[in-house]
Order: C-alpha cells, then structure tokens, then sequence
C-alpha cells in the first residue's frame, strides 16, 4: 500500500488529474462535520441527522445536516418523514438540487437540506415525539431512529 501511495504522490507531481484527487486532503468538509450546528435527534448505523432551526421572513426553516457514509444527490428534492404510531408527519426540501460534500479524511459525506415548517413541527421536533425519522430521495430512504 505504500508502494501505491508513493506512486501516486509522483503521479500528481507530474500533473496526473486522477492521482491529485487520490493525495487530496479534505480539510475543508471535515472543518465543517466538526463544527455542525444544531441538535442530533435521530441516529442508525446508516447516519445522524442534526437539527437547527431558523426565522426568516415570517417563515419557520428546518436546517437538517445529515452525516452519512451516502452520497445523496438529486435534482427532485427529497422528503422528510416523521414516524410515530403509524402517524406520519412529512416535510418537503424548500430546494430541488441536493448534493452532498465528501470528506476523505473520515470517508463520509455532509448534506445540509432545509425544509419549511410551522411552530407545532418544531415543538414535536425539540421534544422528540417520534420514533423514526426516514429520509427520502429518489427511490432510497435513509432511516434513522430517535437519538437518545
């Protein structure tokens, strides 16, 4: 393995494209995963989602981050699924484009989506009163469960 790592290191010193990505350190979004604003509410092994919110003109945003080893990346948006006894409460991204940030430092990837939402949702939100969170996108859903 260090044979390669060496390799590649003179690859990107004679202006190898490919090899430059591979010896690329991402200080950049790793900077970013250390410094997440908001809460963690919701966890499984497939990410974390943290939660923070804000007010802009007379309307209420959701700012989630989520911290996942998936890229997620669409032009259609994606939904956010609040479960609870076979209750569900759904909130639509206020974007369409969604596209994660990849830090090669950790190996996982940082996606910040914000949804629009009233004071009721935000109460349910601080309070945790659901069991699961889903993330749709596309045709996969990340699930994640209340954190504790």
């Amino acid at each position: 393995m260090k044979l390669l790592k060496t390799i590649d290191k003179v690859l990107a010193a004679f202006g190898n494209i490919k090899a430059m990505e591979r010896t690329h350190v991402d200080t950049y979004t790793e900077d970013l995963i250390a410094k997440i604003k908001g809460v963690k509410i919701a966890e499984s092994e497939y990410g974390q989602l943290f939660v923070s919110f804000q007010s802009l003109a007379n309307y209420e945003f959701l700012n989630a981050t989520i911290l996942s080893g998936t890229n997620i990346k669409t032009f259609n948006g994606s939904s956010l699924i609040f479960a609870e006894d076979g209750k569900e409460t759904i909130f639509l991204s206020d974007t369409k484009e969604i596209e994660s940030d990849y830090s090669n430092i950790s190996n996982r990837w940082l996606t910040k989506i914000s949804f629009v939402i009233n004071d009721n949702d935000k109460k349910m939100m601080l309070e945790q009163r659901f069991d699961k969170v889903f993330l749709n996108y596309k045709k996969k859903s990340l699930p994640m469960q209340k954190s504790n």
